[in-house]
């Protein structure tokens, strides 16, 4: 059982540094990638103007994201 658990986690990390490669992912994917909510990441990528609906295909501009979310940061 553990075993298996550390091979879903390799799998998943592997997923996780392909994702970053791209430069559009769905909701749900980019929920995991940041590491939040779905719906606070479809709230902030609708804040961001980062998304592109293609019929009922809704995508995330990864790099307009990033540069809202930096927004946010905090100074030292």
């Amino acid at each position: 059982m553990e075993e298996r658990q550390m091979t879903d986690r390799k799998a998943k990390i592997r997923e996780t540094k392909s994702t970053a490669k791209k430069k559009f992912v769905r909701y749900k994917e980019g929920a995991e990638l940041y590491s939040m909510g779905l719906s606070k990441f479809q709230q902030m990528a609708h804040e961001a103007k980062a998304t592109y609906k293609v019929d009922k295909l809704v995508l995330v501009s990864i790099e307009k994201f990033e540069k809202y979310l930096e927004t946010f940061a905090e100074e030292p």
